[in-house]
């Protein structure tokens, strides 16, 4: 049976055993038929065209995982960013563990989505927001369909929340492949200020498929930090959905950060509905052996006043793919726009691949917009200029390297996450640092 069937016929069974009100099983019911109608991308549509899942699509995958083993966090320490205190928000396998987490109720609600959509008090916020910002496209509705369990996190007005919330999706392996459906909802308040990061993590080689969903919501003069880390196993594929409304003086950026993973598609969705808002979207991805990352991204210019700012970078060695594809939109009553996109690419192997399409639609005229892409190699005379100075070949491409990204990296905010990441790109880049992740 093919993967599609599976989760069609598989639906009725999982709206069986869960509990829910008329609401969400209303949504959930339309989302499935679009789903059924449409089916998985496919390369003939044109967001599509260089990204195929038919390779991911051909695995068994489990789609309700068996729950057996509880993980200790001696044994998944190491992905978290322990260095410092935060809320834990974790699952695994897609179940809530509620002993590596730590939730609170505390002037702030860093919770569940299955007790958001079970208890009367979320019910306000789930009418208002849940599935309000998602398009509905086949891989959302998918999620949307089989949405159960996630992280739920509301910020109510004046807020400043003290320590950053941690996301963290293991899978286990325990059977030989899995697909996982995370959701996650995030509402902050007016004037309220939130630090995320979201990472998604296989514990085995065994395949996994993670299709997840996160609708992000930043009212007025809110302020929204997201980080994600990618930097999974190479038997581990993400599709990652992220939908950004933001209103008047707020601003919300999203960082990520592509390492690992056999194929990972981020589609980054922003929404500006009020004047004098930023958004800002940042990514380093460095990859090799047969690895294809896919980054979508789209900033929807609605109103007057406004700015946004992409920068991603990206570093791709042996057989790799990469893929950037990103669209400005600037509608007519969108004047005084300033909007920045760039996408800059290192091929460090004759084998590896990069598919970039910037694109800008613009009704305004009083606008600066600007867009741009490189693809290049390293700068053989800055190398021989540091060889020169004693420094290896080897170090001396990894701190050219290193420095092509660090501009992405120095807008992190949270500095015991920038030093992870820095040791995860040093890495990856082959300098030894005695740090292994």
């Amino acid at each position: 049976m093919e993967l599609k069937e599976k989760l069609v016929s598989s639906f009725l069974a999982f709206e069986n055993s869960v509990d829910v009100d008329a609401y969400v099983h209303d949504v959930r019911s339309e989302a499935i038929k679009v789903f059924e109608e449409k089916g998985f991308p496919s390369k003939k549509e044109e967001a599509w065209k260089y990204t195929s899942l038919n390779k991911i699509l051909k695995e068994d995958f489990s789609v309700f995982p068996k729950q057996e083993n509880a993980l200790e966090y001696r044994d998944v320490k190491k992905y978290f960013i322990h260095d410092i205190d935060t809320y834990k928000v974790v699952f695994i396998d897609g179940k809530y563990s509620s002993h590596l987490s730590q939730t609170t109720h505390d002037g702030i609600d860093v919770c569940l989505m299955s007790a958001a959509f079970s208890k009367p008090k979320y019910r306000l916020v789930i009418e208002n927001y849940f599935n309000k910002a998602a398009t509905k496209d086949s891989l959302t509705s998918l999620n949307t369909a089989f949405s159960s369990e996630g992280a739920y996190i509301h910020i109510p007005k004046n807020k400043l929340v003290e320590k950053p919330i941690q996301i963290i999706h293991f899978s286990t392996g325990n059977e030989s492949a899995t697909m996982l459906q995370p959701r996650n909802l995030i509402v902050v308040e007016e004037n309220s200020h939130v630090q995320i990061i979201e990472r998604h993590q296989s514990l085995t080689s065994n395949a996994v498929l993670t299709n997840c969903v996160t609708e992000i919501f930043a009212k007025k003069r809110a302020i929204v930090d997201y980080y994600k880390i990618q930097n999974d196993t190479e038997n581990a594929s993400l599709i990652d959905n992220t939908f950004i409304k933001q209103k008047q003086e707020s601003v919300a950026s999203v960082h990520t950060f592509a390492f690992g993973g056999e194929l990972i598609r981020n589609n980054l969705n922003f929404y500006q509905e009020g004047e004098r808002i930023d958004s800002i979207l940042k990514g380093v991805t460095i990859i090799g052996s047969k690895q294809h990352v896919d980054h979508n991204t789209l900033v929807h210019h609605i109103e007057p006043n406004c700015e946004s700012h992409q920068d991603y970078k990206g570093i791709f060695g042996e057989s790799a793919t990469g893929v950037f594809n990103g669209k400005i939109i600037v509608e007519k009553e969108a004047q005084k726009t300033n909007a920045f996109q760039a996408n800059n690419n290192i091929l460090v192997s004759d084998k590896a691949t990069i598919n970039t399409k910037p694109q800008l639609e613009i009704f305004a005229d009083d606008v600066k917009c600007s867009h741009g892409c490189t693809i290049g190699q390293l700068d053989e005379s800055a190398l021989f200029y540091m060889q020169s100075r004693g420094i290896p070949k080897k170090e001396a491409k990894a701190l050219l390297m290193y420095a092509f990204s660090n501009n992405v990296l120095s807008s992190v905010k949270i500095p015991e996450l920038k030093q992870r990441i820095t040791k995860i790109i040093a890495n990856k880049l082959g300098v030894n640092i005695g740090f292994d992740l």
